[in-house]
């Protein structure tokens, strides 16, 4: 084993967590404004934004990128390297706006204005939200030499550029940064693997892939011949038909399967 590919929303980076505190603070807001229940209201901002997201003639070329509704409440596509790129550059202020409105309305509060308060309100809050796993630096340390390591994530690059600037200790571990914006596609295409196996000149028995989501990291790895492991911290039950080669709570059970590969 050479090389080891990771996914870095919700496996080094802790997103999940950056989201649901974000959208804490930002729903307690509307708490102290117009008395609604927290909960419901950003269940109902959270259904707002898949509806409205859905509904842009950009929603086909989202998905061939990998990029989720909450990440257009704080991106900005800012990087106009495609038509697509561009066309959410001057969707997404309209869309921050309306899927805060529209969850305010959904609970009987008609509130433009305020809706745009808190689309601005929520992004500025996710900025100071970079969570990381405790295990991620000392796991990295350790691999870092004896292994050439490469991040492939999906999402907008001028976001997940912002991602790690957020916590600049964690670029300069790797070899090559792969973002699916930037190449095209996203996982779960086998193609954006096997452009990763041809930066890292290795061939695919050379390398695993670590990531949480076993819809993108495990099924595109799977598909391009790569040995997958699926990093599943908090005992989710598998319901897809993907099958990972190896399952581990942390990044720290990791070792037993790169020294017995």
């Amino acid at each position: 084993m050479k090389a080891v590919f990771f996914d870095l929303d919700d496996t080094l980076l802790w997103d999940e967590k950056s989201v649901r505190t974000t959208f804490a603070e930002t729903c307690l807001q509307a708490e102290k404004k117009y008395g609604l229940d927290p909960q419901e209201f950003e269940e109902a901002v959270r259904e707002a934004a898949r509806e409205l997201y859905m509904s842009y003639e950009t929603y086909p070329y989202t998905v061939m990128i990998g990029i989720n509704p909450f990440e257009g409440l704080w991106s900005n596509f800012s990087e106009p390297i495609s038509e697509g790129f561009q066309k959410l550059n001057k969707i997404v202020p309209e869309y921050r706006r309306n899927a805060w409105t529209n969850g305010l309305k959904a609970l009987g509060v008609d509130d433009p204005a305020y809706g745009e308060y808190l689309g601005e309100f929520f992004a500025a809050e996710r900025r100071k939200r970079p969570f990381v796993y405790d295990e991620t630096f000392d796991v990295l340390d350790q691999l870092k030499g004896k292994y050439e390591l490469l991040l492939l994530t999906n999402g907008d690059p001028s976001l997940q550029k912002e991602k790690l600037a957020g916590v600049p200790e964690l670029a300069p571990y790797f070899n090559e940064i792969v973002i699916s914006g930037a190449f095209g596609k996203g996982k779960p295409d086998a193609s954006i693997f096997e452009h990763c196996l041809q930066l890292m000149n290795i061939q695919k028995e050379d390398a695993v892939m670590v990531g949480d989501n076993l819809n993108t990291d495990i099924l595109g790895a799977s598909r391009a011949g790569i040995k997958t492991v699926w990093i599943n911290r908090t005992d989710k039950k598998n319901e897809t038909e993907v099958t990972p080669d190896y399952i581990i709570s942390s990044l720290h059970d990791l070792f037993p399967i790169l020294e017995h590969k």
